[in-house]
């Protein structure tokens, strides 16, 4: 499967990727107030700052998923629902680790909502174990909103080098 890195033309159609797999995941599980601050826009204008930092799967103008890594974090990972199951999240995991491995990450984090149980279940099929509760700030248009989410943590082995392959 071919990871690659967005492009502007992309943008529509990840936010709208981002915005039906949010409220798929979060409505229900997050503050009433968060899912009023979670519109399609807010999405876009998201995925415009972050552009440099988004990898996708699928083809220019109509990627399927999405990951964008910030720091040590695999900050986000969303794929529309007709691919979930296909292996492109997979895919996109992989990139990211390999991504965060290759910036000298050894322990790389991510967030979930506490009681999204499907993606729990994914991130420990691929390797992730929860390894306790946090409190995130969340970037929101009316400033910051704290939320209380479950850790995950992965060991990120050392990506091989010219050297260790000799």
């Amino acid at each position: 499967m071919n990871v690659r890195g967005a492009q502007a033309t992309d943008i529509d159609r990840l936010a709208r990727v981002w915005y039906d797999g949010w409220r798929d995941a979060h409505v229900g599980l997050v503050p009433a107030e968060l899912t009023r601050l979670r519109t399609l826009d807010s999405f876009r204008r998201r995925l415009q700052d972050a552009l440099p930092h988004v990898r996708v799967v699928g083809p220019p103008g109509a990627p399927v998923g999405f990951t964008i890594i910030k720091g040590d974090e695999l900050y986000q990972l969303y794929v529309s629902a007709p691919s979930r199951g296909s292996g492109v999240a997979a895919a996109l995991v992989a990139d990211a680790e390999a991504r965060l491995a290759a910036r000298g990450v050894k322990t790389a984090w991510l967030a979930c909502a506490i009681g999204n149980h499907r993606a729990a279940r994914f991130y420990e099929k691929q390797g992730w174990r929860r390894v306790g509760t946090m409190i995130n700030e969340l970037d929101a248009s009316a400033g910051h909103l704290s939320l209380e989410v479950w850790r995950y943590e992965k060991l990120l082995s050392k990506l091989p080098s010219d050297s260790d392959v000799r």
